[in-house]
């Protein structure tokens, strides 16, 4: 059988190394082809490999005494903490071939800061953080980018395009991702000034299939497989949708207790199976060599066994990350 090695950062979450390791265990005992690599204090991971009866035969430990959080500046804390468990888990990823991806819940600064440094390549590009949301029609659409880059020009909107594009392509095998440009109107003319110059270089971009602006309303609607932004509305497009759902299924729930309803009760499993955060893994960093996953800082185990099962995906459809390829 062959196995694949994830490594996973076991600092930086809210929750602490406990339920990053625990949702680990988790994995390996549902996936008899995955190792991993966790980083962090020794120690404390060993201690709770022993609890947890963790298979050793397929766990690697790497020690890393120090943490970047998320008070620390990002571009300084991967140069100046090298004893970082996130830096040596990029570091580990990047020169290791049997390590197939990475996964981390710790600060998203640092690990794009760090994904760009380590994981790049000769010609760096900007990476973007792209999530794969459920749509309307029952289809995926990427959302990019989700809060990595907040401030984006025409031409980085169009790079957003392509690598959006590129991975829809090789990770879901559809031909021809349509892409959207998120806007405040579906008209040509709408949006500000960084929104209609990305429109005019999408629109010339003939191997894009552009079509056209998306608003926000329509943006899980299934129109297209790739939707554009720069990362402060993505990320509230993100947040928002979240929002949203959770409030919705809440309110749908207390209905349910007061009118003893089973159906609706039914109806709530439903809509909590399609809109579980934890289900949808995490963010999906774009533009480096490898896969790397960004989970929630507030993640729990669930979380980390649907994010790793997530990057073990990734790295069996070796077209996606293959350095023979361009990297996306």
């Amino acid at each position: 059988m062959q196995r694949y090695k994830i490594a996973i950062d076991t600092k930086g979450s809210d929750k602490g190394a406990r339920t990053i390791i625990k949702g680990a265990s988790i994995a390996l005992s549902q996936n008899e082809d995955l190792e991993l690599l966790l980083v962090g204090d020794k120690d404390e991971i060993e201690n709770e490999a022993r609890e947890l009866n963790m298979p050793l035969d397929r766990l690697e430990i790497l020690d890393a005494k120090d943490v970047i959080t998320n008070y620390d500046s990002p571009s300084f804390a991967i140069f100046e903490k090298q004893d970082s468990s996130l830096v040596k888990a990029l570091e580990a990823t990047s020169v290791r071939d049997d390590i197939k991806g990475l996964l981390c819940a710790g600060s998203t600064g640092a690990l794009m800061a760090g994904s760009m440094r380590y994981l790049s390549g000769k010609n760096r590009v900007r990476p973007s953080l792209a999530a794969v949301l459920p749509s309307e029609n029952g289809e995926l659409t990427c959302l990019l980018d989700t809060g990595a880059t907040i401030d984006c020009g025409a031409s980085t909107l169009l790079h957003f395009a392509k690598i959006g594009t590129a991975f829809m392509k090789r990770m879901y095998g559809i031909e021809s991702p349509r892409v959207g440009l998120l806007s405040n109107g579906a008209e040509r003319t709408k949006g500000n000034k960084i929104v209609k110059e990305a429109h005019e270089l999408l629109e010339a971009e003939k191997e894009l299939n552009f079509i056209g602006n998306v608003e926000g309303s329509n943006a899980l609607s299934g129109i297209c497989d790739v939707l554009v932004c720069d990362g402060f509305a993505g990320n509230q497009v993100l947040k928002v949708t979240e929002g949203t759902a959770t409030r919705i299924i809440k309110d749908i729930v207390r209905y349910a207790k007061r009118t003893g309803s089973k159906e609706i009760m039914e109806l709530v499993g439903h809509l909590m199976s399609v809109y579980d955060i934890s289900s949808l893994g995490g963010g999906i960093v774009l533009g480096i060599e490898k896969p790397v996953i960004k989970a929630h800082g507030c993640c729990d185990e669930k979380a980390i066994v649907n994010t790793t099962k997530m990057l073990l995906n990734m790295a069996k459809n070796i077209a996606v990350y293959d350095k023979r390829n361009n990297k996306i």
